[in-house]
């Protein structure tokens, strides 16, 4: 059985974020110590106020050998932006495995945009990484991947629905739905909780509505 680090490395699609690849069990421990250790830093002051030495110090580990591994501080956010697209992956999928129907699809589809918006609210250092994609191209470009990525998963039960629609159609709607899903996300943590919630709950009525458009439900 593989262990808990081995299990968060083969969840990543991406890794070009790590100078060095950890293919030994010790130096998976070592970069899931440097990951913790950022998100604390993250958590308590913000990614622009952390700092390579403080990430080596909490982690225990040299200057030297935190280089060894992570270039600099922006490809640390970024390896944790890509285990944040996995997580996020992995609830898709989990979440649109079984649905037979447009009302399926509905009720699968409301919850996972829920659950992506409680997710948000509960991890600061999400928030914080999320917020200011826009202003960051490496980060732009891993959320770009990141919903082409659940598009593909959700233009999958598009077709289970409806066989007989043009899979090009499905496909931009679908991607189409995942960007603005998490444009909605942005937006709504960028306002207040109630304020958030009533865009998020608007955002679905248009998702469902266009989603049922094409399955013909």
């Amino acid at each position: 059985m593989k262990d808990n680090s081995e299990q968060a490395f083969a969840a990543l699609n991406d890794t070009s974020s790590l100078r060095k690849m950890p293919n030994q069990r010790r130096s998976r421990e070592r970069v899931e110590k440097i990951l913790n250790s950022a998100t604390a830093l993250i958590a308590r002051s913000g990614s622009d106020a952390m700092r390579m030495n403080e990430v080596a110090q909490l982690s225990g580990i040299s200057i030297g050998s935190l280089y060894q591994y992570f270039p600099d501080k922006g490809a640390i956010i970024q390896m944790l932006a890509e285990r944040y697209n996995a997580q996020g992956r992995d609830c898709i999928e989990a979440g649109l495995a079984h649905v037979q129907s447009a009302d399926d699809l509905a009720d699968a589809f409301g919850a996972l945009i829920d659950e992506y918006y409680e997710m948000f609210l509960a991890e600061p250092v999400m928030r914080e990484i999320w917020s200011g994609t826009q202003a960051d191209m490496a980060l732009k470009e891993i959320e770009l991947m990141a919903s082409r990525t659940n598009a593909a998963v959700l233009t999958d039960t598009l077709k289970r629905l409806n066989s007989r629609s043009d899979e090009t159609e499905l496909a931009a709607t679908a991607f189409l739905m995942v960007h603005l899903a998490e444009s909605t996300m942005r937006l709504a943590i960028s306002v207040n909780r109630e304020e958030g919630e009533k865009l998020v709950r608007i955002y679905k009525q248009v998702a469902l509505t266009e989603l049922r458009r094409v399955v013909g439900g």
